[in-house]
């Protein structure tokens, strides 16, 4: 359960990436946030319930 003020918002909510970053591990490329999601830095993430959400990259982010 989160302990933060204001808390984390759930797994399931729409803004979950706003969570608190819990453990960081650049070198291996993925995190976990307070609300129990692992993100990735490829964008895709795994669920708390065993879901993964495939990479959402931004098509507006860089230019070629």
């Amino acid at each position: 359960m989160c302990q933060h003020q204001p808390q984390c918002p759930p797994a399931d909510a729409p803004d979950h990436e706003a969570a608190f970053l819990v453990a960081f591990h650049p070198e291996q490329g993925w995190g976990l946030l307070c609300n129990g999601v692992v993100i990735f830095d490829d964008t895709g993430e795994l669920m708390p319930d065993g879901r993964s959400i495939p990479a959402h990259h931004d098509p507006y982010g860089q230019a070629a």
